[in-house]
């Protein structure tokens, strides 16, 4: 093998080496980024059904009170309008069910909810109920704050799982990176390596034959190196050699 080809296949095989150091780093990133985009996003699709649920839960609960007021046609239109937000966010965290846990909180909102809308859902206006603090107190609030509850526990599961993500990503990215660290360090090792086997078999031996060649004509010593390798330098020395027993037999005759 030449010596050509046996730099140019260190290079080759250096260059490859760190090719597959920064392709497996960025693959490994690529899909920490992505899994930890992913559970990200379907915990924030669920707080944000949950956030939504509470707002419709508060706008419901001033509809009530209107309705206790007497004031009839505002307080449906309110409450008609919170009860399809609440039904639409609820809908959208039931098809977002990603964690373990999620679907207990969502039946035990959706059940809570069916109970608290069965009290007000009955009419208020023109009935006994009216103006009635009493009622309100004893019947509405307690079942408007069990469903707040359940909204808050699920909202509450997710904001503790987006946390350990978050916490869990650092450890994440650190495996993510090892590999190529591992790659860039047997890089490392291998240049070091390449770099005394190019000293060894290449710049010693030619020192060594511009050493000789200046020994002998120099001091006359006589030629003798030999280069261990079956390459360009062995056949070097050879020529050297053989040109320096010609010269030799030239200045004998002479």
């Amino acid at each position: 093998m030449g010596i050509r080809v046996k730099i140019l296949l260190g290079f080759l095989i250096l260059t490859a080496m760190l090719f597959i150091a920064g392709f497996w780093s960025v693959y490994e990133l690529t899909n920490v980024g992505e899994s930890v985009q992913n559970i990200l996003d379907d915990n924030y699709r669920s707080i944000n059904s949950a956030r939504v649920m509470v707002e419709a839960l508060e706008r419901e609960d001033s509809a009530i009170l209107l309705l206790l007021s007497g004031k009839w046609k505002q307080g449906r239109d309110i409450m008609n309008a919170a009860d399809r937000s609440f039904r639409e966010s609820l809908k959208t965290a039931s098809a977002n069910v990603t964690i373990s846990g999620e679907e207990d909180r969502i039946d035990k909102i959706d059940k809570s909810y069916s109970a608290y809308k069965e009290v007000w859902i009955r009419p208020i206006v023109g009935t006994n109920k009216e103006n009635s603090l009493d009622w309100y107190f004893s019947e509405i609030h307690p079942a408007f704050v069990k469903v707040k509850e359940a909204v808050f526990g699920l909202m509450s599961l997710n904001e503790q799982v987006m946390y350990k993500t978050s916490v869990n990503l650092k450890e994440k990215a650190h495996r993510a990176v090892m590999p190529g660290v591992i790659a860039i360090i047997a890089a490392l090792v291998f240049t070091l390596i390449f770099n005394y086997m190019i000293n060894h078999f290449v710049v010693s031996p030619l020192l060594d034959i511009t050493s000789g060649i200046s020994n002998f004509l120099e001091n006359g010593t006589p030629f003798t190196y030999s280069v261990e390798t079956n390459d360009e330098l062995y056949n070097l020395s050879l020529l050297v050699r053989e040109l320096m027993v010609k010269y030799e037999q030239k200045a004998s005759v002479k």
